[in-house]
């Protein structure tokens, strides 16, 4: 039997395997989050040993994907199957058995590789000179001690990603990728390569419902909103198959911070039965993938979600992720907001005191210690993610420097590591830049966790410290008040403003219920029962006719604009995560919104609603309170079969109610048909050099809802859609 010369193989979502034998090319097909994992699970990454070194297999090529974002998460991160490649596989380690002058080879379009090369240059060093420090707002000391340290890690000079990697750019027509191996384009991320005769497609695109795959399954937990605790939701490192990348969630005073957003961000949300909507603020340590990647899910949002880090890593933050979505740096702000904390002081977020300190890394790095005063003393908690060995800061960063200045800095950076709390997360990852659990054999804490590996703990470790299962708590300060009604009251004052306290206290005082993900509220075609006030998690409507899946989160009210007219359910509701509501009866309710004459305004406000919460661009994502501003804001007009539009900055948001038109380029060519649900008025978003002279024609008498620009472009997710669809309309005109 003759052996086939090119082999594919299905790794997982979006990720294929493609080795052509003859040519020892091994292509990694699509790269999305944790990738390597997935190929370690598949066996395509194994241990071997030459000349007495143990190194990892793995590809030499990486296929990108055309489209940077599929389905809402990001289709191409090569960071770490780049690193995979230079030093676990050993291409860059001199005198290295695997290292024979080959460089990893990025292959794709353009515009991605161009993003990739810059978004891997800012993952190796963040910000690349004294003056980009000093331009985000640190002293010229800070400066030079960063610098120092980057270019120790560096080993002296910063390498621009071409010295690291080489680049194939696919065009339209077929291309050699080396030896008689030929990669073409066939349609948008569709590819096929042949060898001698034999030839395999490889379609990177994603199916309209279908998410790129988590690694590991979490299953579903409960989260208790303590008054401050800290729960475990990450112990792993970029290699570790079975467990999230190290990552912890803070509970305080009922709100809910994230430290770090790894990979696969949303499903450990999901698993603790969290929506992204609820998070509070995160706080970043720094730019590497295993700590950066989840960033994505915050454009998600359906509003911007507090930002903390010192300024520094702030800036090597926002450089990378930019670089990564193709985006101007002010873009940052549009999804995030940024709050920048002040270095080696108590920074006083809401009564949760947070102090940053610089670790030494290849990239700005701060590690965190978290505060608040509860009966007689200060309760704390550490989180310690990359840190250098002492062993390293003494024989590699801060050797042969022989300065007052920094050996200062070097005992300065022990003794933060070593602070005492009551709780403190360790990175025991070990090597050049990783923690090492010996170095805190004299730690005075309380209770230390070691993370950051992709291993059991050595019996050594043990007697320094233990390991936290995923979704397990340590309550730093138990709670006596109940945050979940104190929402729900919350939220019940933004839907009825104008109804006395004490009926506001009656809804209060129906029963908190519990369910997990997949239980059913209610079924389409049938009698409401309850009317649901969702306090945590998020919900699924299910409209099978149109298919839209609308998700929220929560505050949203299910069941709001319900009355005596409307009481069939026009769609299915389930749990998408573990949530908690406040469960009211449907006869309290109906009673409630007739007595205070509240049914004519409502059905005002559900027709506008329901028809943007089944439109592709506001249905993911937005809990009802922003459905309700953005339909109180909404100006219906109406235009006549004939008539005409040209687009300009100042004409708000245009979303197609009923009718049809067609989005036309200055020649009159027909760059998109509308229809409803489809909208316009946003082309010009781009920066100018991309503008394009847009005009719409009505082919039918048309209704549209206007909204205020600026209302819909400070929704994350409604805005990150516009773009896409701008960029892609202009594209047609490129």
């Amino acid at each position: 039997m003759v052996q086939s010369k090119i082999d594919i193989i299905k790794v997982s979502s979006g990720i294929f395997w493609v080795n052509i034998h003859p040519l020892n090319l091994r292509i990694l097909c699509g790269c999305p989050a944790d990738t390597v994992k997935h190929l370690k699970k598949r066996g395509l990454i194994d241990l071997v040993q030459q000349n007495g070194i143990s190194f990892e297999t793995g590809p030499n090529a990486i296929l990108l994907a055309d489209i940077a974002l599929q389905n809402g998460s990001l289709s191409n991160l090569a960071e770490f199957p780049l690193l995979q490649m230079l030093y676990s596989q050993g291409m860059l380690i001199p005198n290295h058995p695997n290292n024979n002058g080959q460089k990893p080879l990025l292959i794709g379009k353009e515009s991605q590789i161009k993003a990739q090369m810059d978004y891997f240059y800012r993952g190796n060093y963040g910000l690349t000179s004294k003056e980009e420090i000093m331009e985000a707002g640190a002293s010229e000391a800070l400066a030079d001690e960063i610098m120092h340290v980057k270019l120790k890690f560096a080993f002296g000079k910063l390498k621009p990603s071409h010295e690291l990697v080489d680049q194939l750019i696919i065009a339209d027509e077929p291309i050699e990728i080396e030896n008689g191996a030929v990669i073409r384009r066939k349609d948008i991320n569709i590819f096929e390569i042949s060898y001698e005769g034999e030839s395999v497609t490889i379609d990177l695109n994603l199916k309209p419902k279908e998410l790129y795959e988590p690694p590991y399954y979490l299953g579903y937990h409960k989260l208790n909103r303590e008054y401050f605790s800290i729960v475990h939701t990450g112990e792993g490192d970029a290699w570790d198959v079975n467990r999230p990348c190290m990552s912890s969630l803070i509970t305080f005073q009922g709100k809910i911070y994230l430290i770090d957003a790894g990979p696969d961000l949303l499903t450990s949300l999901n698993a603790m039965g969290v929506s992204i909507n609820e998070v509070a603020g995160i706080f970043n340590t720094h730019a590497h993938d295993d700590h950066f990647a989840g960033l994505i899910a915050f454009v998600r949002s359906d509003h911007r979600i507090k930002y903390f880090a010192s300024a520094v890593v702030r800036a090597s933050v926002s450089k990378k992720l930019c670089a990564l979505m193709g985006l101007g740096e002010e873009n940052f702000e549009r999804f995030f907001e940024v709050q920048d904390l002040k270095l080696d002081h108590w920074n006083n977020i809401n009564g949760l005191e947070v102090k940053p300190l610089i670790s030494p890394h290849p990239v700005e790095t701060n590690i965190f210690y978290f505060r608040t005063f509860w009966g007689n003393r200060y309760i704390s908690y550490g989180h310690l993610a990359d840190i250098s060995s002492f062993r390293v800061l003494e024989q590699n960063i801060f050797k042969n420097t022989d300065t007052e200045k920094y050996d200062h800095l070097l005992q300065k950076v022990k003794n933060d590591y070593l602070l005492p709390a009551d709780l403190k997360k360790i990175d025991i990852g070990g090597g050049l830049i990783h923690g090492d659990a010996k170095d805190f054999e004299q730690d005075e804490s309380s209770k230390i966790l070691l993370a950051h590996i992709s291993r059991t703990l050595t019996d050594g470790e043990r007697q320094i410290g233990s390991f936290a299962p995923f979704g397990s708590t340590d309550s730093l300060a138990e709670t006596h008040h109940d945050f979940l009604r104190a929402s729900a009251y919350e939220y019940l004052k933004f839907y009825f403003p104008n109804v006395p306290e004490y009926e506001i206290h009656s809804l209060l005082n129906c029963p908190k219920v519990s369910m997990t993900a997949g239980e059913t509220l209610f079924r389409k075609d049938t009698k409401y029962q309850h009317v649901y006030l969702i306090l945590t998690g998020s919900v699924e409507l299910v409209y099978p006719e149109t298919g839209i899946e609308n998700n929220l989160s929560a505050g949203s009210l299910v069941g709001y604009f319900i009355d005596d007219h409307d009481l069939i359910a026009k769609a299915t509701c389930q749990a998408t995560t573990y949530i908690t509501a406040l469960k009211i009866p449907m006869m309290m309710y109906l009673n409630f919104v007739k007595r205070h004459h509240l049914v004519e305004d409502f059905n005002k406000l559900e027709h506008i609603v329901s028809v943007l919460s089944t439109t592709w661009i506001f249905s993911e994502n937005i809990s009802l309170p922003i459905y309700i501003k953005l339909a109180q804001l909404t100006n219906k007009q109406s235009y006549s079969k004939g008539e005409s539009l040209c687009i300009s900055k100042g004409m708000g948001f245009n979303l197609i109610f009923s009718g049809k038109a067609a989005l036309l380029a200055s020649d009159g060519a027909v760059i998109e048909n509308l229809k409803r649900g489809d909208f316009f008025g946003a082309e010009n978003i781009l920066p100018s050099k991309n503008e394009h002279n847009f005009e719409v024609f009505f082919l039918e008498d048309t209704e549209i809802y206007n909204i205020p620009m600026e209302v819909v472009m400070n929704i994350p997710i409604v805005y990150w859609k516009i773009r896409h669809t701008a960029e892609q309309r202009s594209s047609r005109l490129d």
